[in-house]
């Protein structure tokens, strides 16, 4: 996939365009949805599937204290794309004076100015423009005039749920694993670098790989999960602690993984962790020796969540 950063910078305009606009975080069914219809006309069209997006999101410039935190880093909200097909990705740096256009002179001085569009997919709730004026119609309207089409999808439903990112967050800022599943069409994913931690978890009994991720992403909230871990050496159980670890009176949120068996380094490498259940909010233990003697419950617990069986030693 390719990825533009400055559209306007381009020596011509991209030919043979199916677009579709938005956020995209999380890249859930509602998004896939939209991505599959999107693809499958720029196939029968023999044109490029072009996305726009924004960084930062819209609300971080015009309403900072009210911007909803990130389900993806960029990173990954890229390769989400990537992987659903997309031929370009324009990655829009949004500020004010961006948000000054209104909903008409964006699809005209913008849309059309860089892009040869065939055919538009949208959601049904697309707005755009000064004052989020914009909605399918108008572009429908202009396009009427300069020969695209535009078509709107949704609202997509899983499990008796609308699908948004708002329902995406809210099942995930309350630790609903399952819920977040179902809204993504696949597990929610952490992904970050294994950094050195305190190696207090092998004196313990119980190493673990200690992620760095990075700021501003949402994670769920402080507790115990079974997670499957996907790293270089294969795919792994896991039981995941995200939390201040307040036995040790802990001031610091870090997010650990003890993988089910495995001896090896990950030092360095990007661990990717795909959080399945909820096991326990954190608690506090007396000492190691009873928080040693919770984590093996934790890791009995992890086991049965994820169908994996000790191993014969």
């Amino acid at each position: 996939m390719r990825v533009i950063r400055h559209l306007e910078g381009a020596a011509e305009p991209l030919r043979d365009v199916v677009l579709t606009l938005g956020n995209f975080d999380g890249v859930h069914l509602g998004h896939a949805a939209i991505l599959a219809r999107a693809r499958a006309e720029a196939t029968a069209r023999r044109g490029r599937l072009v996305v726009l997006t924004f960084h930062p999101h819209p609300a971080a410039v015009l309403a900072p204290d009210r911007v909803p935190p990130r389900v993806q880093s960029l990173h990954d909200r890229l390769a989400c794309l990537a992987a659903a097909g997309v031929d370009v990705a324009v990655l829009r740096r949004f500020t004010r004076a961006f948000a000054s256009l209104d909903a008409e002179a964006f699809v005209r001085d913008y849309l059309c100015r860089h892009l040869r569009l065939l055919h538009v997919v949208v959601g049904h709730r697309v707005s755009f423009g000064r004052g989020r004026a914009g909605s399918a119609d108008t572009l429908a309207a202009v396009g009427a005039e300069l020969g695209f089409t535009v078509e709107s999808i949704g609202p997509v439903r899983a499990a008796g749920i609308d699908v948004s990112s708002t329902a995406l967050r809210a099942a995930l800022e309350r630790g609903d694993m399952e819920t977040t599943a179902t809204l993504l069409g696949r597990p929610h994913a952490i992904r970050g670098r294994v950094v050195a931690g305190d190696r207090r978890g092998r004196t313990l009994g119980f190493p673990t790989a200690n992620l760095h991720v990075p700021g501003g992403v949402l994670l769920p909230p402080d507790g115990v999960y079974a997670a499957w871990a996907a790293t270089p050496h294969g795919r792994f159980g896991a039981a995941l602690n995200i939390g201040i670890r307040p036995t040790f009176a802990g001031r610091r949120r870090t997010v650990e993984a003890h993988l089910l068996d495995f001896d090896g380094d990950l030092y360095g490498r990007w661990l990717v962790l795909d959080v399945v259940r909820r096991l326990r909010g954190e608690q506090r233990f007396d000492g190691p020796v009873a928080l040693a003697a919770a984590i093996a419950g934790d890791v009995a617990a992890a086991r049965v969540a994820l169908g994996v069986p000790p191993v014969a030693r």
